[in-house]
């Protein structure tokens, strides 16, 4: 299982950052928020793009936003190995897939908790990444919502139904207890469970 660890909960991110570094984690988990698509706003990117300098992790980055073309020429500057955005914007959808691809970095689709799966059936031939919100995106802290279960299961048998090998990861309340109910995925993303810990390893531990 890999991990994806997110920052959004620190209270101290260039800190936990470098403690971030420090330990095998596959990703860092880059949650970027513009204020509409979700009401909280996460800092903007003329500070975001520091984040080279307190890690050398490959980057995976959520766009929770209503113009994610706006901001995948930025963020596909770093040092970035995916970039997501929400599948429930309907509009442009394939030709921001194309634009992230563009630049040679693999591309995904999120979807809320109350989204039908079978919208992503479309989008299925250019994805890499499928990430199931298990929370409702947009703030940090939240209880992972039981019924994700389900949905990830049903992600993975439609996968297997188009013989398709993209990746799935699950974001929002991930902890050592729900990450067993998360066995459909490939990528766990995790933030307060790690992030507000003493030992930010052993957790990762924990989830694989």
């Amino acid at each position: 299982m890999k991990i994806s660890a997110s920052f959004l909960s620190s209270s101290n991110i260039p800190v936990d950052l470098k403690r971030l570094n420090e330990t095998d984690v596959d990703y860092i988990h880059v949650d970027v928020m513009d204020g509409k698509f979700v009401s909280n706003k996460t800092m903007p990117f003329s500070e975001m793009k520091n984040i080279y300098k307190f890690t050398d992790k490959r980057l995976d980055v959520h766009l929770m936003v209503e113009d994610p073309k706006k901001y995948i020429p930025l963020y596909a500057e770093l040092n970035t190995e995916y970039i997501t955005f929400h599948v429930e914007l309907m509009d442009h959808i394939e030709e921001n897939l194309e634009l992230i691809k563009s630049y040679g970095i693999k591309c995904g689709l999120a979807i809320k908790p109350n989204t039908p799966v079978k919208s992503l059936v479309p989008y299925l031939p250019l994805l890499d990444l499928i990430l199931v919100m298990s929370v409702e995106p947009g703030q940090g802290g939240q209880s992972f919502i039981p019924e994700t279960q389900h949905k990830l299961e049903e992600v993975r048998a439609l996968l297997e139904a188009y013989h398709s090998d993209v990746m799935i990861s699950v974001d929002g309340g991930i902890d050592d207890q729900t990450c067993k109910l998360c066995q459909d995925c490939d990528i766990l993303t995790s933030g307060s469970y790690i992030i507000r810990s003493e030992s930010f390893q052993e957790q990762i531990n924990k989830l694989r």
